[in-house]
């Protein structure tokens, strides 16, 4: 193999390398700045207007605020796609769950919020087609759809812990819940 011919695979493998690096970044759920639209890139957010940064309640791309100690779920969040903890919004007015997020879960799976808070549920367009509906005869029941950017909302008055699911997944873990303070 001649020098030349080295040289330049070297070359060709480093621009791949760099290259596919800076994509993951653009696709892996935004800079860290306003998280993104979620609805195209499977990031985990919204945009600014609908939740999407910290200033009113959204994901903002980056770290997640933990509650310190996790509500009691009654075993609901077993098996759950994306669940880790519940994360916690307390404190805003409005807040977005995206449905469908990598296909056939919700993000974040479980959140804590405040009386009074409004949540969106924003369809992604990834999974078919979802709804939202909840368990043990609770609030939500969102017709199903499938397109992105599709939205449902609730302002979640009483405190207490509201669990809901996607009707057509909820056997493959498309499980969500709320805990309201």
């Amino acid at each position: 193999m001649s020098e030349k011919s080295f040289e330049r695979r070297t070359f060709m493998y480093a621009t791949g390398i760099a290259g596919a690096t800076l994509l993951a970044g653009c696709s892996g759920g935004g800079d860290g700045g306003d998280g993104g639209d979620a609805g195209s890139d499977g990031g985990d957010g919204g945009d600014s207007s609908d939740g999407g940064d910290s200033s009113d309640g959204g994901s903002d791309g980056g770290e997640r605020s933990f509650l310190d100690e996790e509500p009691n779920y009654d075993g609901w969040l077993d098996g759950a796609n994306n669940y880790e903890q519940t994360v916690d919004w307390t404190g805003q007015d409005e807040v977005t769950v995206m449905v469908g997020y990598e296909g056939l879960s919700f993000d974040p799976a479980a959140i804590a919020i405040s009386s009074g808070t409004t949540v969106t549920w924003e369809w992604t367009g990834e999974g078919g087609s979802h709804d939202v509906v909840s368990q043990d005869d609770g609030p939500l029941d969102a017709e199903t759809a499938s397109e992105a950017g599709h939205t449902y909302s609730h302002t979640f008055e009483e405190s207490g812990t509201f669990i809901y699911s996607c009707t057509p997944h909820e056997a493959a873990g498309m499980k969500g819940a709320i805990h309201v303070e």
